[in-house]
């Protein structure tokens, strides 16, 4: 698999990820409550002189009453609610960003397991040829049986460095299945890299790109926000709700006179209107609360503002760091050691060189090409960590790394 198919599988496996996104129905659901009205009351009441000794006294009512919230208090809950929710979807963008961190990191590092496996095998032809070289010269008597001993000793060092770079493969595989959300009996081979060289634009253009892209500023400035509507909120609550009610009510009532009695019964409409009085409580805790979580958010928001900056600076640095290792590895080292080793191994075959000459030249180009694999995998981290730095993919072009 290509690094972008399993970027993709991870966006839509990752069990972190999906965890996120069912929680996203939390703030979905608290924009809904936000924007709710209160429920309006019935009320119901009889009373009865039965229990009095006055049973033809009795009274039936019924009323309704609505809360109304003043000081605009709804749309400001919907302000807060509304904050909410853009940092919940914001902290799913920042866990995908770093995800895909992690993913691209684990890719590299089975890239370079898989690369030096096949390092260990190229050493163990290198070994085994040698060997072979070695018995044709003992046969033709041109060497003496030590040259054979000694060729046989690091074709079985190169069976164990084969062993080890195995070993280093299955971890890394692991690590990347678990990342992707994929079933551990997954057979997974990665192939490929990236999709080229990235073009990497200036250091104030790619703060720039950060200072848009990041989803946790984007976290930041939405809790700024939500610390806003929550104070504007604080204040408007300062108000208290009008409550307004209308009912109807019934009144019996029963007069005696000369021992007549005489029953009669009135009709009533009443309106009820309640507002507290805001004399002790006027909010002043909420204020003070909602005045230190706006401070707080503030100060957040300027601290990860300049880490920000200085996560691009790092990782910038880094590259191109690790871009001057890979093109001294590529322009003079490996075509050199290269050369050296044809050179190195002729000679041996015609008898210019003894066997010890070899085995330097080919543990020396062993070491380095295993250093040019640990190269190149800082070179690729340090694209992976520049694009999460920056928080956006950046455009490659052919002709990148291998």
């Amino acid at each position: 698999m290509y690094l972008a198919e399993i970027t993709a599988m991870a966006r839509q496996h990752n069990g972190e990820l999906k965890a996120l996104r069912e929680e996203s129905g939390i703030g979905e659901a608290g924009k809904i409550r936000a924007g709710l009205y209160p429920n309006p009351v019935l009320d119901l009441e009889g009373a009865t002189g039965a229990l009095t000794g006055s049973s033809g006294e009795n009274r039936l009512s019924i009323g309704i009453s609505q809360e109304f919230l003043l000081g605009g208090k709804r749309d400001k809950r919907l302000a807060v609610a509304e904050s909410e929710l853009t940092k919940q979807t914001c902290r799913l963008k920042d866990a995908e960003r770093l995800l895909l961190l992690e993913v691209k990191t684990g890719f590299f590092d089975l890239l370079m397991a898989e690369k030096r496996l096949e390092l260990a095998n190229k050493s163990l032809e290198l070994n085994n040829q040698l060997l072979h070289t070695a018995r044709e010269r003992l046969a033709a008597g041109d060497v003496a049986e030590l040259d054979v001993n000694l060729a046989r000793v690091e074709a079985v060092r190169s069976e164990g460095r084969k062993i080890e770079a195995e070993q280093g493969i299955v971890p890394a595989k692991q690590r990347l299945l678990l990342l992707t959300g994929a079933p551990a009996a997954t057979d997974l081979k990665v192939a490929g890299a990236p999709e080229g060289k990235p073009t990497i634009t200036s250091l104030a253009e790619l703060k720039t790109l950060a200072l848009s892209n990041r989803p946790d500023l984007q976290i930041a400035v939405a809790e700024k926000n939500k610390g806003e509507a929550e104070l504007a909120l604080a204040q408007a609550e300062r108000i208290p709700n009008l409550t307004a009610g209308i009912n109807v009510s019934r009144e019996g009532t029963e007069t005696t006179l000369a021992g007549v009695s005489e029953r009669s019964a009135d009709y009533l409409v009443g309106v009820k209107l309640s507002l507290p009085l805001a004399l002790y409580d006027r909010n002043q805790a909420g204020i003070r609360e909602a005045h230190a979580r706006k401070g707080s958010a503030e100060t957040r928001q300027a601290f990860v503002l300049q880490s920000i900056e200085r996560e691009v600076e790092t990782a910038h640095a880094r590259l191109l760091a690790a871009e001057k290792a890979v093109s001294i590895y590529d322009k003079e080292l490996i075509p050199q050691l290269t050369e050296n080793l044809k050179l190195v191994q002729e000679a041996y075959r015609l008898g210019e060189v003894g066997i010890l000459a070899v085995i330097e030249e080919q543990k020396k180009f062993i070491e380095v090409n295993d250093g040019y694999i640990a190269a190149h995998n800082s070179w690729n981290n340090a694209v992976a960590k520049l694009e999460a730095a920056a928080g956006i993919e950046l455009q490659k072009v052919d002709g990148g790394n291998k």
